[in-house]
């Protein structure tokens, strides 16, 4: 299948190995390859339609129509834009773990909660606890708002505890009253790139690293995002918030060549949104030696991208910090931002 998209003009993203695109004056096709599923689309219906056919003729396949359901992805298209959600997944997950009748509750975590792996409570089933961990990983493609503390529980996968699985219960009954969230994608011409970013500093109650909280918008429509322990032990609040805008800063070159090979053009210097000036404040001048020595070498890149004017660090009020969801528990603030119900 490979050499034939070549044979038929198709090129292969610069990123994505799956990700195929053809480009014929202004016409654009491109197609996304998953195994033996195959995924297309064009700003020219005559150029989609085509293409189905050659398919069809070329290889034993069969044209489903319009996309509504990859994966356990809901997809729901009208002229205003896109809504993805996994309504039904979910409802499945929920009625296997015996949750489908569970009382609501408002946040996926107490605020507060300090979950350690030394915890002296009983033990659970390993694998039911690993399984749940991995349906609420798989749902975090959809609603980022549980990502953070569904990465706190799967921590302790391989010695889960009686009190880790009432936190994991609990991300269940949150979702049993978020069953109609999802990604609303409007459509509009605003395709300028930004990101939110955030850390909580010393947040791993047993080898006190930190944690990384990113949120990538193209215009007002998010389009990545992410939330993990850092790999090192930050031993400041600048330096963990360092940490997470090189992180971030990676996602996003990656980002713009992939807009590149879609023929977006992502005019430099990328916004980064970031609530600590001293992280600000390294990013142009390593000169802060206290607080810059214990960094390691491989997060300088970061000054490169900023002296070349690819990425610019500009500063927002922790209010306003979008990723404040991602990093700590008070889950409640940005809800709004990157979730709603489909009416």
């Amino acid at each position: 299948m490979d050499k034939y998209f070549h044979q038929q003009g198709f090129t292969k993203g610069s990123t994505d190995s799956n990700l195929y695109i053809k480009i014929d004056n202004d016409k654009l096709l491109i197609l996304v390859v998953y195994v033996d599923d195959i995924i297309f689309g064009s700003n020219e219906e005559d150029m989609s339609q085509n293409f189905a056919l050659v398919m069809q003729k070329e290889f034993e396949m069969s044209l489903l129509g319009e996309l509504t359901y990859f994966l356990g992805l809901q997809v729901q298209q009208n002229k205003d834009g896109i809504f993805l959600s996994q309504t039904k997944y979910l409802k499945q997950i929920l009625k296997k773990y015996g949750m489908e009748d569970s009382k609501p509750v408002c946040t996926p975590m107490v605020t507060g909660c300090s979950l350690n792996a030394n915890d002296e409570s009983v033990a659970v089933h390993q694998p039911t606890y690993r399984s749940m961990i991995g349906s609420l990983l798989y749902l975090t493609g959809t609603q980022p708002d549980i990502m953070h503390v569904v990465g706190i529980v799967g921590r302790f996968r391989e010695n889960p505890k009686e009190t880790h699985l009432q936190v994991v219960k609990r991300i269940f009954k949150y979702l049993q009253g978020t069953q109609n969230y999802g990604l609303w994608y409007p459509r509009d011409t605003n395709l300028t790139l930004h990101s939110y970013i955030d850390a909580y500093w010393a947040g791993s109650v047993d080898d006190r690293k930190s944690s990384s909280g990113g949120a990538l918008f193209m215009g007002s429509r998010l389009v990545s995002w992410f939330s993990k322990k850092q790999s090192s032990i930050a031993l400041s609040t600048a330096e963990a918030e360092y940490v997470v805008v090189a992180s971030c800063c990676t996602q996003l070159l990656w980002m713009m060549q992939t807009l590149q090979d879609l023929q977006i053009t992502c005019t430099p210097p990328i916004s980064i949104f970031c609530d600590h000036t001293s992280a600000i404040s390294i990013s142009k001048n390593l000169v802060m030696h206290s607080k810059t020595r214990h960094i390691l070498i491989k997060y300088h890149f970061l000054l490169e991208q900023v002296l070349e004017q690819k990425v610019r660090l500009e500063y927002v009020p922790s209010k306003e910090q979008v990723a404040d969801i991602l990093t700590n528990h008070y889950l409640g603030r940005h809800l709004n931002t990157s979730n709603r119900s489909w009416e």
